[in-house]
């Protein structure tokens, strides 16, 4: 048991960090991890859907840090986040609950190419044409429903899709990933709310869960992450992006290779 609350604190230290610096989401991370730990740990054919679960749950806690950072460098745009807040709180109670149907060799696959594509996008670094801006209310909910229900069927909390979006249509980088970090608050709670009542009833699923939501890897990544969320957010306004997204694109790539050979 040591061992394995080890791996979940390193596991929430990385996640953290990189939640913060990137604002794209330690789930990213934090999937690939709790289902190859769980693998070894936990008997259950739900594998995947407690490390999504469970990742989900975490940026609850993590999330706060980096955004409270984000906001006293006046980075975070409030009122975009208040237009979005109908659309991404239903796409993430969806993917949460859609999640249920979903086999667990599915999900792992699904996880994997959206690890890739990210990890590519992110290696691309193609800039918009500088006419493109953010659409009106209805288009910007209509893709928060579409990001809320991926990013919550996969846990990874939606700054993985959300901040390329707002960079593609002109956001400039600092603001698109302080803002990603903010909305990914609502579509973790509604998406974690969602795998609860999904997997309630489930039958084989191990001690300490509530739903597919376990414990035990929450509250050990939580007591780490929160902490390194706060520092990854300040270091964004001190270093380089553009390295460190190269560097965290090739990590993606190499854990999405991973899932898609769960």
């Amino acid at each position: 048991m040591i061992i394995e609350l080890a791996i979940y604190l390193a596991a929430g230290a990385l996640a953290g960090l990189l939640a913060g610096l990137l604002g794209i989401g330690g789930g990213l991370v934090l999937v690939p991890i709790l289902s190859s730990v769980f693998l070894i740990y936990l008997d259950t054919p739900y594998i995947v859907h407690i490390a999504i679960a469970t990742s989900l749950a975490t940026i609850l806690v993590t999330s706060i840090g980096s955004v409270l950072s984000h906001h006293r460098h006046g980075a975070v745009n409030w009122r975009l986040i208040a237009i979005m807040l109908l659309g991404v709180s239903l796409g993430g109670f969806l993917g949460g609950w859609s999640g249920q149907f979903f086999a667990t060799a599915v999900l792992a696959i699904m996880f994997g190419l959206l690890e890739v594509l990210v990890a590519l996008q992110l290696l691309m670094g193609k800039q918009p044409p500088p006419q493109r801006n953010l659409p009106g209310k209805l288009g910007l909910n209509s893709a928060g429903v579409g990001i809320g229900w991926l990013s919550s069927l996969l846990g990874v909390g939606g700054g993985s899709m959300l901040t390329p979006y707002f960079v593609f249509h002109n956001m400039t980088m600092r603001q698109a990933i302080a803002t990603s970090s903010a909305l990914a608050w609502p579509i973790a709670l509604m998406g974690t709310l969602a795998y609860m009542i999904a997997g309630w009833r489930v039958a084989d699923l191990p001690d300490y869960t509530l739903g597919f939501v376990y414990w035990p890897a929450l509250l050990a990544i939580v007591s780490a992450s929160t902490v390194m969320a706060y520092f990854g957010a300040k270091l964004t306004h001190r270093m380089p992006i553009k390295f460190l997204k190269q560097a965290f694109a090739i990590m993606l790539l190499l854990l999405g290779i991973k899932m898609l050979f769960f």
